[in-house]
């Protein structure tokens, strides 16, 4: 099969949706399949040509360059996949790229696949700009409704696209690879490195350092665990984002180490003793599956994607997303009872064991040969009529 990817998010930059694709990208590739990628081009992407990769010519979005912005390269896209035709088009981000795949498939008619990774409805509201919630949401609906399927990793926002008039929404996505992030990682060289010893309780957070992602409940929540703590305890962050800045002023005890490279980071989650999430606006959750298929307690907000992934009590703690005094509560707790913390370390990894890509992988690679063989038939009846 040949597989036409198109994201406004890839490489280097680092992010669930890079993640997602940089996965289909290795699996297509590993099992003799063609992947064409459709992607942006960053500063850091300028070198060797890749000729299985389309890089597009992109701006940095003011006050948040992370982001990067295109005009829609309709004829840049056409030609790329036109000079070897994909089977099938999967479309992972609603921007100008996004656009531009999807305007491919359905005048090639080729079956196209979409992702909806963010909830951009909600990230309305954390930008001041709730109004604009209804807006996005007609966007997103015109966007995904021609798409044989559209795939979402969390079953509240599957549940909720099929209410939206989107009834392709399908499961996908939810997996995390339990050999690669594993306990076994943990070392005693980055322990000593960020805490001193093994007696010091490391509480770790690693994400995109983003508004959206609720850090301002965080910044407030270390403040006080760390007057509840002090040298118990070490806070560490693992990301990079407009926020950053903001989190070394408020909160200059904690480590922050900026982008990690996947093996140090498959290390730091391994190493680190609690991991704090307190995003309301995820789908999924995928680094939280990281943290516990790693073996690290995990506390996350009680929202979105993180209540399908975490039993409270049993795989993790889930506390209220807006609330600083729960997250304080729930780490002074766990480094004042280590058995319990490594009850929960235990529980999420068997949860997170159970949640193997291996199975995902397989879905999705007969999901796009199903597709395929069935536009071949109706393209082979076609001709024959």
């Amino acid at each position: 099969m040949r597989i036409g990817l198109v994201s406004d998010t890839y490489t280097p930059q680092v992010n669930g949706v890079t993640t997602v694709v940089r996965r289909i990208v290795s699996l297509l590739r590993a099992q003799g399949h063609e992947a064409l990628v459709v992607a942006p081009r960053y500063p850091a992407t300028d070198g060797p040509p890749d000729l299985r990769v389309l890089r597009i010519p992109s701006l940095p979005l003011p006050l948040y360059p992370d982001i990067r912005m295109s005009l829609p390269p309709f004829r840049q896209v056409g030609d790329f996949f036109d000079a070897a035709p994909p089977d099938v088009v999967h479309v992972h981000t609603e921007g100008a790229l996004g656009l531009a795949g999807r305007r491919y498939a359905l005048r090639r008619g080729v079956p196209l696949v979409t992702s909806f990774h963010t909830n951009f409805p909600e990230y309305s509201r954390h930008y001041g700009v709730g109004f604009l919630e209804s807006a996005v949401w007609r966007w997103l609906q015109w966007f995904h409704r021609p798409a044989r399927v559209t795939l979402t990793p969390g079953e509240a926002i599957r549940d909720d696209l099929m209410r939206r008039g989107l009834p392709h929404a399908a499961l996908w996505g939810r997996g995390v690879d339990p050999q690669f992030f594993h306990p076994g990682r943990r070392d005693p060289a980055w322990r000593r490195w960020l805490a001193g010893g093994d007696d010091t309780l490391i509480v770790l957070h690693v994400g995109r350092l983003a508004h959206e992602k609720n850090l301002g409940v965080l910044i407030e929540a270390w403040r006080q665990a760390y007057h509840a703590l002090g040298q118990r305890a070490t806070f560490v962050v693992a990301g990079e984002g407009p926020e950053a800045r903001r989190i070394t002023s408020c909160l200059p005890f904690v480590r922050l180490l900026g982008f990690l490279p996947r093996e140090d980071l498959a290390t730091l989650y391994a190493t680190a003793d609690v991991s704090v999430f307190p995003s309301d606006t995820e789908t999924c959750g995928l680094v939280a599956l990281e943290a516990m298929a790693s073996g690290s307690a995990v506390i996350a907000a009680d929202a979105g994607g993180f209540r399908e992934s975490i039993r409270a009590g049993a795989t993790g703690l889930l506390v209220p997303a807006h609330e600083p005094r729960g997250y304080r509560d729930a780490i002074v707790a766990l480094a004042n009872d280590s058995a319990a913390r490594f009850a929960l370390a235990a529980g999420a990894r068997d949860y997170a064991v159970s949640r193997d890509v291996a199975a995902e992988n397989a879905e999705l690679l007969d999901r796009y040969a199903a597709l395929a063989d069935a536009d071949q038939r109706r393209r082979s009846t076609t001709c024959a009529a």
